[in-house]
């Protein structure tokens, strides 16, 4: 079984930073593309931000300019750099990872408070 383990979450002010990390429990053959997906209350599923192994980005409107999605392909890690949190942003975060078949974490809450 593949796992994937998010970390970072929290409860922030408006205009703070949270860094989420997020870590494969084991060795992938190949692993396309990392990302990170987050869900309101209420709310479907959104993309957040992507990256492929040839670290190219791909970014929501939303989180454009604030948010930076990083990976490290040796150890199979992707971290979301979230600053200037707005409380929009408010959701369960969920690392995903494509081979191309998908790959979920259990989410981690980040809450931002005006």
């Amino acid at each position: 079984q593949v796992q994937l383990v998010e970390s970072g979450g929290g409860l922030v002010q408006a205009g703070g930073s949270l860094r989420l990390s997020c870590a494969v429990s084991r060795s992938i053959f190949r692993i396309n593309t990392m990302g990170w997906y987050r869900q309101a209350p209420g709310k479907q599923r959104e993309l957040v931000a992507t990256i492929t192994s040839g670290g190219i980005t791909n970014y929501d409107d939303s989180v454009k300019g604030r948010f930076t999605i990083s990976r490290d392909n040796a150890k199979n890690t992707v971290d979301l750099q979230m600053n200037n949190l707005k409380p929009e942003d408010t959701a369960v975060y969920y690392c995903n990872a494509r081979t191309p078949l998908s790959y979920w974490g259990q989410g981690t809450q980040v809450t931002v408070s005006s």
